[in-house]
């Protein structure tokens, strides 16, 4: 009884499939580069008679979106197209031979879809549909390649790849340079290299150098070039910077204050050389002998009406002789010292009034040549003034014409017979 029931079972299957429709697309994926024209190929087969009531080509539900009909061709020869692909897409249809083919020119990166050929019959059930695949072709873009995390000793950072445009999605490779661009092997401990992101641990000096992504698909590769520079953690580029700036303010007050100083120095020094105040050294060669000298520390001066002598510590340690001072004449002593000290002032400053004469006199006779060059340069002038009249005098044009000696001969008298010929 069971077989029996498998067997018509089987049979009824067979007979439902020989007038079933199948629609078929060669291939499951077309590849074309951007910008070109492709033709995707669709037939189908059935054993009815009747016309086919709809043929469509359309995307299918993607990506969470919906299904949109590109191109639809219905039997009382009406076609309808979506408003996006006007003026791009055609068909190549043929009923008898059951060919309904879909032309698409200047594709472009959207194109990258599935496409779907469906063909409906009445009373005619099976496969009514196929799709494919459309792959646009487009070489990489130039990677923009960059840093995540901090280029210091002991981080951990990601050296990231990646290009904007690629079909088919481009395959990241990664080459390492030391930093006098010598090819060294990366390190083991790196990770996720083809996917665009390269992982570096532990860092250090030894990690710093050249590091050049590579994208690459079928069509092109680009690449882009990582300089990684290790620097311990309180060497980064903002206090380098801060410190770098600091020490050059520093030494630019610095400098200004010397100069100033300087300048200053300089204009006191030509003050009193304006007034006339000797210097160090003259002034000590040109004490007096009354004046005070310099004497050693730990020495005092001991003046008296007769004689003067250095008295130094060690003797005034000493203890006092018999001699005894009566202080009315140790007052008369310093009394008179003070006098040779006023008349060495006073001898000093009539030595700076000459001084101050002698510039007077100095200056006077400076303005006297000074009348004197005045006084050549006007006579000077006025003999220029007279070469030049008289240059033009003799410069006159009457003199450079040549003198006409016909004027020199005799006048002829009007009544002078005419000269006989003799011969």
């Amino acid at each position: 009884m069971e077989g029996k029931i498998l067997t018509l079972t089987l049979l009824s299957v067979v007979l439902t499939g020989i007038g079933a429709i199948i629609v078929d697309i060669p291939q499951p994926m077309y590849e074309v580069a951007r910008g070109k024209n492709i033709t995707l190929p669709c037939t189908y087969t059935t054993t009815k008679t009747n016309k086919p009531v709809l043929m469509a080509w359309s995307l299918p539900e993607q990506d969470g979106a919906d299904e949109i009909e590109i191109i639809t061709y219905y039997s009382d020869v009406n076609i309808d197209t979506s408003p996006q692909y006007q003026g791009r897409v055609s068909l190549d249809m043929d009923i008898p031979s059951r060919r309904f083919n879909l032309q698409l020119s200047s594709v472009t990166l959207d194109d990258n879809k599935i496409f779907k050929c469906r063909v409906q019959i009445p009373s005619d059930t099976g496969k009514q549909s196929d799709t494919t695949r459309l792959v646009v072709l487009v070489a990489p873009s130039t990677p923009e390649c960059g840093i995540q995390g901090k280029a210091e000793y002991g981080q951990n950072i990601n050296l990231t790849c990646a290009s904007r445009e690629g079909s088919p999605p481009p395959t990241y490779s990664w080459a390492a340079f030391d930093v006098l661009n010598k090819p060294r092997i990366l390190d083991p401990k790196t990770s996720n290299v083809n996917g665009g992101i390269l992982s570096l641990y532990n860092i250090s000096s030894d990690t710093s150098g050249f590091f050049n992504c590579t994208s690459t698909n079928k069509i092109g590769s680009a690449m882009c070039t990582i300089k990684l520079a290790v620097m311990p953690p309180s060497m980064n580029i903002g206090s380098t910077a801060g410190i770098v700036a600091g020490v050059a303010v520093a030494l630019l007050l610095f400098g200004i204050v010397v100069y100033c100083c300087c300048c200053r120095r300089k204009k006191n020094k030509e003050e009193d050389y304006a007034m006339g105040v000797p210097d160090e050294e003259s002034h000590d060669k040109a004490l007096p002998i009354n004046a005070e000298r310099p004497h050693a520390e730990g020495q005092e001066e001991i003046h008296s009406s007769d004689n003067s002598y250095v008295k130094s510590s060690a003797d005034r340690n000493e203890k006092p002789s018999g001699r005894v001072y009566d202080k009315p004449s140790d007052y008369d002593d310093r009394r008179s010292d003070y006098d040779d000290r006023r008349s060495d002032y006073d001898d000093r400053r009539s030595d700076y009034d000459d001084r101050r004469s002698d510039y007077d006199d100095r200056r006077s006779d400076y303005s006297d040549r000074r009348d004197k060059y005045t006084d050549r340069r006007e006579r000077y002038d006025d003999e220029r003034r007279y070469n030049d009249n008289r240059n033009r005098r003799y410069e006159d044009d009457r003199y450079d014409e040549p003198y006409d000696r016909s004027h020199d001969k005799p006048l002829v008298p009007s009544n002078k017979p005419p000269r006989r010929n003799y011969d």
